[in-house]
């Protein structure tokens, strides 16, 4: 689960996105709406803690956010969230299968070779474990950053766009892994998408305004 109460995000006198309150419990899965630029991204790096409010208290999993310190905190992200970013992050210098290993070790989690290949399995992409993340295409690196969020299990899944580079077959794959691995683990899931495919999949939705008007904060 997580909250929201009172989060602004500014960059100088800008206000990039503002929620004045939102709530989503565990288990429930979610539609993160709003067009391009509407800062739907930073309100899943706000989740996240990849970046942190100008104001407001956001609480994550019963941990509010304010109380990580920096050495605390990617170790916290790695146990508590799973992310498929829209820049996908993948590291180029190992393999696929060690992409995921690699999110495991970050956590603290033990390896578990199963999982990783029956993930890569769920999205298609097991025969590319042994390969470079270069060598494989836009789709393919899109499903195998969809299981690299899932593998460890995370109370908190966030995807940003998963479906982006996806035609059908493979965005409704990448879909599946997502919704059905939140269900087993309890998770909560929230996808940021203006792709009409994915609303359909998601009970809960969560409407960020067209666009956020910079102001300046009061005098």
């Amino acid at each position: 689960m997580f909250e929201l109460t009172g989060v602004e995000k500014r960059h100088g006198d800008s206000l990039a996105v503002a929620v004045a309150s939102w709530r989503a419990e565990a288990g429930e899965a979610w539609l993160l709406a709003g067009p391009s630029g509407s800062g739907k991204s930073t309100v899943l790096h706000l989740i996240a803690a990849l970046t942190q409010p100008t104001s407001g208290r956001i609480v994550v999993a019963n941990r509010d956010l304010a109380t990580l310190g920096p050495a605390e905190r990617d170790r916290w992200r790695g146990r508590t969230i799973g992310l498929v970013p829209q820049r996908l992050h993948l590291i180029g210098a190992v393999s696929v299968a060690d992409n995921l290993r690699l999110a495991q070790r970050l956590a603290g989690a033990e390896r578990d070779d199963a999982r990783i290949l029956a993930l890569l399995e769920a999205v298609q992409v097991a025969d590319l474990a042994h390969r470079l993340p270069g060598e494989l295409s836009q789709g393919q690196a899109q499903r195998v950053a969809v299981a690299r969020a899932v593998v460890n299990r995370p109370a908190v899944l966030l995807a940003d766009e998963p479906t982006a580079a996806l035609d059908d077959e493979h965005a409704a794959v990448a879909l599946e892994l997502l919704r059905a691995q939140a269900i087993e683990s309890g998770a909560t899931l929230v996808v940021a998408s203006h792709d009409a495919r994915v609303k359909p999949l998601l009970p809960h939705a969560f409407a960020l305004p067209a666009h956020v008007h910079p102001r300046r904060r009061a005098a």
